[in-house]
């Protein structure tokens, strides 16, 4: 293979994973909307019919069952905050979302408060990112000693 040809394919994956990647940035950010307003519509729109959504207490949800618990308000996010997020592409049309995230939300009157540890896959599905699955764990409290 020339050197140029290489050189050229190259600079076209560093520009697609780049555009992917602005292109997930705006997707997640309807996606945390959507699940902070409960919009049924838009729930539809962003989660993959095939998702898998493992919440960091160990209870899994299905695309049918988080939209359900969203839209009637049994759960509510009120803090959505990352505090790092970073995207990674293993095949076409696949994406990994890593980080962590600042998460505040009412569950029934149970007020889940913490930084999570996240993996998220996206995948393109008909030529738009949509949300397959979340994994998440709740990271301990660092409780500062007084003086320090």
């Amino acid at each position: 293979m020339k050197p140029w040809l290489v050189c050229f394919c190259l600079l076209f994956t560093v520009q697609t994973f780049a555009e992917d990647a602005a292109d997930l940035k705006i997707a997640d950010k309807t996606r945390v909307a959507a699940m902070q307003s409960g919009d049924r519509v838009k729930l539809d729109a962003i989660f993959s019919d095939d998702l898998r959504y493992a919440h960091s207490n160990g209870i899994v949800d299905t695309k049918k069952s988080f939209i359900e618990i969203l839209a009637a308000g049994k759960t509510k996010y009120m803090v959505y905050e990352y505090e790092e997020q970073d995207f990674t592409f293993p095949s076409p049309g696949m994406a990994l979302m890593t980080g962590r995230a600042h998460i505040k939300a009412d569950a029934g009157g149970t007020i889940m408060d913490g930084v999570l540890s996240f993996l998220a896959v996206w995948r393109k599905e008909q030529g738009q990112w949509r949300f397959l699955a979340w994994q998440s764990c709740k990271l301990p409290t660092v409780v500062k000693e007084s003086g320090q």
